[in-house]
């Protein structure tokens, strides 16, 4: 009788045992795998974001939020805009200027539910009412506007921060951020396609220009530069891209400044060969505006671009940060005019129109030329075209 009820003891230890073990296989096979706040069930990566931080993300996520300047341009360029499930303020604003290419070939971001205000100011309450609710939100100039661990703690959902760069001295980081937001994405592949547009355009630029001799060098200048909001006369680049990658002697340069406000006594000191204007400054509408200064200026009519009606009209790329296809269309423009042999087998048009195709059309050569055509048009004095002055 002892033995029998060892053997029942035995048998039911055993069986224990058994389903501990099989519970135990079953909880680790989801090691792979996560269920999100959202309550998506999907395999998950492990990304190290711009600062550092590892954050674990689904992987080939549906839904995500874009947050900060130029943000949502960079998943246009990798043609997952259809993923957002809001955007910040100043994608439904109504403006009676828009110079932002992504946002000109994608109007129905206007018609978006808003999740905060713009340049990172987001709203975590806002965001946790999204439905459906974001599984990753993008974020870049995180210095500014909302603390991304803080928001990640809010909400719950991951926060991925990037560094947003430029194409001269940062391009390194803005290659990063578009791989990076490529890999949570699955859109690695398109990324390296539009990195490589980007090589393959500056070193065409650089190509046609470089052997172009210090004393046969065009002057030039660049005012009405625009720095959050439009300047006048004297904003300019020192170290303009569009002049940079055309080898242009730009007579403001200077490689440690990226935009600068320089006096009317160096402009007339400099007294440049052709002026360029950034056509931001149009928007200003009154005496502070860059056109408006070089027409009734009497110091400014005594320079010899403006005597000799050399002062042209070129798109504004400084807004909402950088839009780099409209400083590849601007160094195209800047390198036929400057050297007219070199590019005489570019149609600006053409070339513009192929550049907004690629980055924000989505392929879509119709919807590039409209984007184009907004563009240049944009404004009361058309881009690319002598200023009246």
């Amino acid at each position: 009788m002892k033995q029998n009820k060892r053997k029942q003891v035995i048998l039911v230890l055993t069986l224990l045992a058994l389903f501990s073990l099989l519970s135990g296989c079953m909880g680790n096979s989801s090691g792979t795998q996560d269920t999100d706040t959202t309550g998506h069930s999907a395999d998950t990566i492990s990304i190290t974001d711009a600062i550092g931080r590892t954050v674990e993300v689904p992987e080939s996520p549906e839904y995500v939020i874009c947050s900060g300047s130029g943000c949502l341009r960079y998943l246009t360029y990798l043609e997952a805009q259809d993923r957002i499930v809001a955007v910040d303020s100043i994608e439904t604003r109504e403006s009676e200027y828009d110079a932002r290419p992504y946002a000109l070939a994608n109007p129905q971001f206007r018609d978006y539910p808003v999740f905060g205000e713009f340049r990172g100011n987001d709203d975590p309450e806002k965001i946790l009412t999204l439905d459906p609710q974001p599984q990753v939100i993008f974020k870049t100039y995180s210095a500014s506007g909302y603390d991304p661990a803080e928001l990640q703690e809010k909400t719950g959902i991951p926060v991925v921060v990037l560094n947003y760069g430029d194409m001269v001295n940062n391009r390194n980081e803005m290659y990063q951020a578009l791989r990076t937001m490529g890999e949570v994405m699955g859109k690695e592949e398109r990324a390296e396609e539009v990195i490589s547009f980007f090589d393959t355009s500056i070193a065409d630029l650089n190509e046609r220009t470089a052997d172009i001799a210090e004393e046969n060098k065009t002057t030039c200048y660049v005012g009405g530069i625009a720095r959050s909001g439009p300047h006048g006369f004297q904003s300019t680049e020192p170290s303009y891209p569009p002049f940079l990658f055309t080898s242009a002697k730009n007579v403001a340069y200077n490689s440690n400044l990226s935009t600068a406000e320089v006096s009317r006594e160096s402009i007339l000191g400099w007294d440049p060969e052709i002026i360029f204007v950034d056509l931001s400054t149009v928007q200003l509408e009154d005496q502070s505006s860059a056109l408006y200064q070089l027409r009734h200026d009497e110091s400014y009519q005594q320079l010899s671009a403006v005597k000799s009606g050399e002062v042209y009209g070129v798109l504004p790329y400084n807004w909402y940060t950088q839009n780099h296809g409209s400083v590849l269309a601007d160094a195209y423009f800047a390198g036929k005019l400057l050297y007219p042999d070199k590019f005489e087998d570019v149609d600006l048009e053409e070339k513009t129109i192929e550049i907004y195709t690629f980055l924000v059309a989505g392929g879509d050569e119709q919807k590039g030329r409209e984007v184009y055509e907004n563009m240049i048009n944009v404004f009361s004095v058309p881009a690319f075209t002598k200023m009246d002055v």
